[in-house]
Order: structure tokens, then C-alpha cells, then sequence
């Protein structure tokens, strides 16, 4: 598989391995370049979506060992490992890690430059420290799953991508890369308490803003950017399928009208509130009469924010996409390419995802395991 080159090429990371927001943690920082060993539970586990590993791709780039923790054996040997290591991520509930014995004051006692990422909903302390989630409760608690719907309809859920990935994922990789920045000046590394609700009540900082300046109405499907507006909304064409507009300036608005053959005279002003559902009822009428491929070739090389409604199964054909190579097969599996984009160390696929405990000895010896102490973790019944 490839070599990496990516910026983060060099750091190593132990992931104890989990579901959702940690794994794709761990997939951006591979796709960087980090050397992540994935500690995985035993066989029998039941956890993650039931398909086979090839497709599990927030797995991708990391190399697999099988170790029991509830063995102390276990335990010593990624303690060992946490001595090699610049980063572990670990996502149990608060308290979970240091029953274990690898908690935050075992793992830096062993080496204080390590720095200790923390994947919760909920955060490690709060009243529902300890309570079970998932991303809809959490962006529930936020304001985030209240302001996504249509007016008079009911909160949408925007798959997971604003709690597990986009308020968990993605700020605990940048906690992590911050903390390893901020290691070069201080030598010292630290715990990152990356809470899901955390990240993505940060995610609505706009929105807050918004609402406390008495712009934003606390309501869904009435403002400019959650389907209110006529002009940053979605539309059904002739073919059933759908067509987005985004044409939030005066410009792009005027054209927008030009393409759709709609004059603006007698249209009502673009930021009249009270005419939006008038002005969206036309738009709608309109673009009800061709299909989307007609209107988006007609919006071809116009100063337009007009984009079609792609599916899972056509965004990877798309023009546009497929010039950026924006996808890859690894494979044979249609995946994202790693992002973003670098001009001297470019990110890299480093392989496919790994079967549970597929690499176990591999890893171990390359981290600097003897065969005598794997062949001793094997009779203790620490590793398969």
C-alpha cells in the first residue's frame, strides 16, 4: 500500500479502537500520515455496522492488533506501547479508561509527552457525564437538531454528521494536531476532553450570533440559511429529482431569475420575508418544468450557485469531482480521497481497512516487541 508522506508522517498513535466519531478521528490522521496501531477487543465483540471489514472504511489506513484488556498482561503491553507512542484516543465512557488501568495518569506517568485524546458525547464531567447517547441526543442538547427542518415540519436529522463527526471528530483531531504543535515549545503533552456537545454547540457560534443580534428567528424553516428563503432552498424538477440553490447575493439572485426566465420587476424584493413563501412557490412552479440535467446545463458557465441534488451513487461520476479525483477506489471500494489537499506532503490512503487482530504480531514486532514477549502475551491470553 502506499508509503506515507503526509504531514503527520512520523507521529504514532495507539487507538483504542471503538465505533463512529473515533474511528474517523483516527481515519483523518492516517490519511495525514500517522502510524496508528488499532487495538480491537477479541473476537465475539458485537459493535460497528454488521458488513464486512473492506467497507468499514473509518478503518481505513491502520493496522489491527487484537489485545484482551481485561487482561493485566494486556494492560502492560500498551502501557508499552503508550512509552513509543505521541498520541492515544480512546472513546469509553468517563472513568471507563482508568478501571482499565490506562487512564490518563498511567499513560503519562509512563511518558509525559503523550498526548491524551478523549472522545465523549457528553464530556468527561456534567451531570450526564455517565449517561448513555448517540449524536441525535447530543445535538439535541445544542440547539443544532432544533434549527434543521422545514417550517411547521419536524427537526430533521442531519445523519451524523454535526455531533459523532463534525462536533466530535473533527475537534478532537484538531485538539490532537494542537497539542502536538504546542509539545514542540513545552515538551510536556495533554488530555483533550473532546466532548460532542462541546463541538457542536461550537459549530452553531454563527447561529447564536445570528439569534442574539434578533436576525436569526428561533424557529425552523424561516431564515435564510434552513430553507426560509426562496433563494437557498431545494427544488423538484420534471424527472423527480432535485435541484439546490444557493443564490444568497443580489447577483447570483439576478441571474438565477435570467436562467429561470423570471422577471425581477415583478418579483417582490429578495429579503422581503413576508413574500418568501409567495416567491417560493413560483421558483417551485418554474423548475417543476424541465428536468434537473436541462436546468443545470442551462446554468452552465452562468455566474450562478446552482448544483444538482446528487446521489451516493452519482456525486462520484460528477465532472467537477472526478477532476479533483474527490474520490478513490481502494480495492474496489468508491471512497472519499483523504482532505484536505497538501502541496509538499500529500495525504494517502496508507491501506484498506483491517480485519480485527489481522496484523497483531506485525505491528507488535515493527513497535518493538521481541517474538519471546508475543509468544508470552499469546499464553496469558492477552492477544489471539
Amino acid at each position: 500500500m502506499s508509503e506515507s508522506t503526509g504531514p503527520l508522517s512520523g507521529i504514532k498513535v495507539v487507538e483504542l479502537g471503538g465505533v463512529g466519531p473515533t474511528p474517523f478521528c483516527c481515519q483523518l490522521l492516517s490519511d495525514l500520515g500517522a502510524d496508528i496501531i488499532r487495538i480491537d477487543r477479541p473476537a465475539g465483540y458485537d459493535g460497528g455496522a454488521p458488513v464486512e471489514p473492506r467497507f468499514d472504511l473509518l478503518n481505513r489506513g491502520r493496522r489491527s492488533a487484537a489485545i484482551d484488556l481485561k487482561k493485566p498482561e494486556a494492560v502492560a503491553a500498551v502501557l508499552d506501547l503508550v512509552r513509543r507512542a505521541d498520541v492515544l484516543i480512546e472513546g469509553f465512557r468517563p472513568g471507563v479508561a482508568e478501571k482499565l488501568g490506562l487512564g490518563p495518569d498511567e499513560c503519562t506517568a509512563v511518558n509525559p509527552g503523550l498526548v491524551y485524546g478523549r472522545m465523549t458525547g457528553w464530556g468527561q464531567h456534567g451531570p450526564l457525564a455517565q449517561a448513555p447517547g448517540h449524536d441525535i441526543n447530543y445535538i439535541a442538547l445544542t440547539g443544532v437538531l432544533h434549527s434543521i427542518g422545514s417550517a411547521g415540519g419536524p427537526p430533521v436529522i442531519p445523519l451524523n454528521l454535526a455531533g459523532d463527526f463534525g462536533g466530535g471528530s473533527l475537534y478532537l483531531a484538531f485538539g490532537i494536531v494542537a497539542a502536538l504543535l504546542e509539545r514542540h515549545r513545552s515538551g510536556r503533552g495533554q488530555v483533550i476532553d473532546a466532548a460532542m456537545v462541546d463541538g457542536s454547540a461550537s459549530l452553531m457560534t454563527l447561529f447564536y450570533g445570528l439569534h442574539a443580534a434578533g436576525y436569526w428567528r428561533d424557529e425552523r424553516g424561516v431564515n435564510r440559511l434552513d430553507s426560509g428563503a426562496p433563494w437557498y432552498n431545494t427544488y423538484r424538477t420534471s424527472d423527480g429529482q432535485w435541484l439546490a440553490i444557493g443564490s444568497n447575493e443580489a447577483r447570483f439572485w439576478r441571474n438565477t431569475l435570467r436562467i429561470l426566465e423570471l422577471d425581477e420587476a415583478e418579483m417582490p424584493d429578495q429579503h422581503d420575508r413576508s413574500r418568501w413563501p409567495e416567491m417560493h412557490d413560483r421558483l417551485a412552479e418554474v423548475i417543476a418544468t424541465r428536468t434537473r440535467d436541462e436546468w443545470c446545463a442551462l446554468a452552465e458557465g452562468r455566474d450562478v450557485c446552482f448544483a444538482p441534488v446528487l446521489s451516493l451513487g452519482e456525486a462520484p461520476q460528477h465532472p467537477h469531482l472526478r477532476a479533483r479525483e474527490t474520490f478513490i477506489e481502494v480495492e474496489g471500494v468508491v471512497q472519499p480521497a483523504p482532505a484536505p489537499r497538501f502541496s509538499r506532503t500529500p495525504g494517502a490512503v496508507q491501506r484498506p481497512p483491517a480485519r480485527p487482530g489481522e496484523h497483531t504480531d506485525e505491528v507488535l514486532g515493527d513497535w518493538g516487541f521481541s517474538p519471546e514477549r508475543l509468544s508470552a502475551l499469546r499464553v496469558a491470553g492477552a492477544i489471539a
